[in-house]
Order: C-alpha cells, then structure tokens, then sequence
C-alpha cells in the first residue's frame, strides 16, 4: 500500500483520534486510573457472587450482590449536587481513599451470619462509585475536546470493560486459592493506586458556582435540564430500559452456569468473553457516532444485545459464551451514546447533577432488574426470562431508531 493511500485510509484517521486523546496527559492518567479501579471492581464483582453462593448455596442471595452496588443510584441526582458543590479532583482522591480503606473490612466475612457485612460494604461501593461517575465525567469534559468525548468514551468503555478479559478469571482465581478476603485486598490496593493517579492529574478546575437556592432546588436543576433536552431524554429513556433488561439477564448467569453443567467459578468465562465484546464496541464508538449518530447507533447495539440475551437461555456451551461476546458488544452503545451526549451540551456547572440524573435514570432499572431476576430466576428459570428481555430490548431499539433522514450528531 502507498504511503498516500495509507494516510488517507479510515483507519489511520481513526487511530489519529485515538493518539490524540491518549497524548493528551490528563486524559490518559483518566484512562489509566479507570484501568486500576476497573480491574478492581471486576474481581471483586464476581468474587463475591461466589463467595455468597459458596456460603448459602442461593443463587438469589448471589444476585444480591450487584443489587447492593446498583442501589445508591436510586441516590444520583442527590449526590450529584455534592459533586456540583466542590472541585472535582480533590473528590475523586476521597472516593478512592474511603474505599481503600474500607475494603479491608471484609477479612472479617467467614460465614453465613456476617453476610450482611458485604452487602454493607458494597452498598458503600456503589455509593462511591456513584459520586466517582459523575465527578469523572465532569472532569473529563473540561479537559477533552467535544469533538474528542466520543472517542474518549470509546476508549473509557474499552479500559473498563476490557478488564473483563482477565480480572474476573483473576478474582475467580484468586478466590479458588486463597478466599474472597484476598480479592477485596487486590481491589482495596487498586484504589490506592487510582489514588495516586487522580492525584497527578493537572487539570485546572475552575470554583464552584455559589449555591443559590436549596439543596433540593439544585437537585432539581439537572432533572429539569435533562428531561427537557430533546437529544438527551430518548438516549437516557432507551439506556433505563437497557440496563433494566440488563439487570434481569445479570441475575441468571449463575442460572445458566448451572444449565451447562459446570461450577459457579465458569461465570468468569463468560464475563471474560463479554469483556472481548466490549473491547471492540469500545474501539470503533466514536467514529460509529460520528457516522451513524447517537441514537442510530444505540438502536444498533440494542438490536444485538437482544438476540444476544434472547440466545443465552438456548444450554450449550458454544451458544452461551458466542452471545456473552454480542452483549458485551452491543450494551455499550446505547451507554456511549448518553455519556457523550450529556457531556458534549451540558453547560459545566450543571454537569455533575446531569451527569449523575442521567445515570441515575439508566441505572436504577439494573437494580429493578436486579431484584425482578433474583426473585424470578429460580421458579422461572432462564429459558423464560432471557427470552422475555430480548424482546423487550428489541422493541426499544425499534422505538429508539430514527424514522429516516440522515443520520444527525448528536
């Protein structure tokens, strides 16, 4: 290939964006610090399914546990405001220190009696990660480009979910040989580590805004902002009903571990190939919604993450681990597309209480979900549920596709 076709290939071009993003320094210790918390949170999220599933043998109780991390969204637009009330960067080193020191907490969970510790400190966790999201994403618009955040994304969403290649085998691992203690000591040290990285960060925040008003009415703020948006309030709409449909399939892998006959340790394999999945969504984000727009391309995603779920119910190993891979690659895109869209118009003293509505709205489904698959998972089972979430995924996709027209950014 000549040199000049080279450079005008679509490729390089893609990969400009990529290398721009990355060379920019305070964008790529904000991918980093999500690569050392992602592996984290990924080992310690199947390590302690296992754990509760080895100390009660329920496949309910094991589904509790990514309730407990998903129910402080029901939180966001609350923490939101907190987050819209102090500079963002000095509140990412705090999350990551509380959490780090709190992890440890969990050496003391050997039985049955003290279960109730670990939901207590995921509850915590998710509370964390509540304030972590919508500070990031705050932080990340005031040092990256509008025309660079789809990209960034991209790139988040494949750090992040790329860690399910290898953490959750490493937290299953780590389980098998020494216990569920060692993985929240592995993810109570990523913490540490994230917090030197948020601590090297430059970006320079300008203050906060005066409160004006009360707590409530500042609440409020970023509820109205969003629901009013016309570009905004489909994507988030489409997101809730992805992550609730999301929720509902969550809570039957371990179902469906047991259907292909192996031990609740072979979730990771399947995680592991979700996180393959979303390596690639990750990769191609920003030019899909450059060239297809937002909402296009989350239609897109939703088609494939509901034949995905739908196929997961059918018991071969082969069919489960080919739509762990599609889910991985079709649930980003309806994520990407909010994430950027809310950061791209959202002015930046409203951007933590948007940020964190708009993840409360797409989120707090999962927890219904959740809750709606743990109970339903054993007198149902997965050849009824799976199926149900796919049509219901498949509808919106429909619902959420533009009638026609040229595909518009958004």
């Amino acid at each position: 290939m000549t040199t000049e076709s080279t450079e005008h290939s679509p490729r390089p071009r893609r990969l400009g964006r990529f290398a721009r993003v990355l060379r920019d320094r305070d964008a790529a210790l904000c991918l980093a610090g999500v690569v050392v918390s992602g592996f984290g949170t990924s080992a310690l999220w199947l390590a302690a399914g296992v754990w509760v599933k080895d100390l009660t043998g329920s496949d309910g109780l094991a589904a509790l546990c990514p309730l407990a991390m998903w129910a402080p969204a029901l939180a966001g637009p609350v923490l939101g405001t907190l987050v819209d009330r102090v500079r963002r960067r000095p509140l990412l080193i705090a999350a990551s220190l509380l959490m780090a020191s709190l992890l440890p907490a969990l050496l003391a969970v050997g039985s049955r009696d003290t279960l109730w510790l670990l939901f207590a400190v995921l509850f915590v966790y998710g509370t964390a990660g509540v304030v972590h999201d919508a500070a990031e994403s705050a932080l990340v618009a005031a040092a990256v480009g509008p025309e660079l955040l789809g990209d960034f994304n991209g790139l988040r969403m494949t750090a992040n979910e790329g860690m399910k290649l290898v953490a959750p085998l490493a937290g299953a691992g780590l389980y098998a040989a020494y216990g569920g203690p060692a993985a929240a000591l592995l993810d109570a040290a990523t913490f540490a580590v994230a917090t030197g990285v948020y601590a090297a960060l430059r970006i320079r925040e300008a203050p906060p805004e005066p409160p004006t008003g009360s707590w409530r009415r500042r609440t409020a703020e970023g509820a109205r902002y969003l629901w009013g948006h016309p570009g905004l309030r489909p994507l988030v709409l489409a997101g809730g009903v992805t992550m609730l449909c999301a929720g509902v399939s969550g809570a039957t892998v371990y179902a469906v571990v047991d259907a292909l006959g192996h031990s609740p340790a072979y979730a990771g394999a399947l995680y592991a190939v979700q996180g393959a999945g979303s390596v690639v969504a990750g990769l191609l984000a920003g030019p899909a919604v450059r060239r297809l727009g937002g909402r296009r391309f989350a239609a897109a995603g939703l088609a494939l993450l509901a034949l995905a779920v739908a196929a997961r119910a059918a018991p071969y190993d082969a069919v489960a681990l080919t739509a762990s891979a599609a889910i991985g690659a079709g649930l980003p895109a309806v994520l990407i597309a909010a994430l950027t869209s809310v950061q791209q118009v959202t002015p930046g003293p409203l951007l933590g209480r948007v940020a964190a509505t708009a993840n409360s709205l797409v989120f707090t489904p999962n927890v219904l979900g959740l809750a709606a698959g743990a109970a339903l998972v054993e007198p149902a089972g997965p050849r009824l549920l799976l199926p149900a979430a796919g049509a219901v995924l498949l509808a919106t996709a429909l619902a959420l596709r533009p009638a026609g027209g040229p595909a518009r950014r958004r």
